[in-house]
């Protein structure tokens, strides 16, 4: 059995990563802010989003990110229902996303649904992201919905 300061620190942990999954969100709604977006990765990460592109690296996912406007000049991320598993120094999570977003292209609105699946390194006592993949369940225009037309 736990005792209570181990399962303090879980729920201590627990927290920064959802504090740092919300940093993340709040970057990407902040014009894909590639600087602050880049900061919440370990030097080494990768970001996965399947059709929508990969980055190897921190390097990487800032310039990355740096582009991202010029597909998605806004967005909004509501990322919801964690589970989130801790192990030590290391981490793993499923969150949904639900996002309303314009592409650029048109000025469509679309709606963005989909599942990270993250993990999380803590390094120097601080959680950052070693891993998060996106994978897409739709990604289609707002007047037409997920159930007419589907881009992805």
């Amino acid at each position: 059995m736990k005792t209570i300061e181990e399962r303090l620190r879980t729920l201590e942990d627990l927290e920064e990563i959802r504090k740092l999954k919300a940093r993340y969100a709040a970057a990407c709604d902040d014009n894909y802010n590639a600087d602050a977006i880049a900061a919440l990765f370990t030097e080494d990460a990768v970001w996965d989003g399947g059709a929508l592109g990969k980055a190897d690296g921190r390097a990487a996912i800032q310039k990355f990110f740096s582009r991202a406007t010029e597909f998605f000049p806004f967005a909004i991320h509501n990322v919801m229902n964690p589970i989130i598993e801790v192990d030590g120094d290391r981490a793993t999570a499923q969150w949904y996303l639900l996002q309303p977003a314009t592409m650029a292209k048109d000025n469509q609105a679309v709606w963005l649904a989909a599942v990270y699946h993250d993990e999380y390194v803590r390094l120097d006592g601080r959680w950052m992201f070693k891993r998060l993949k996106v994978t897409s369940h739709f990604l289609t225009p707002y007047e037409e919905g997920w159930a007419k037309k589907r881009f992805v």
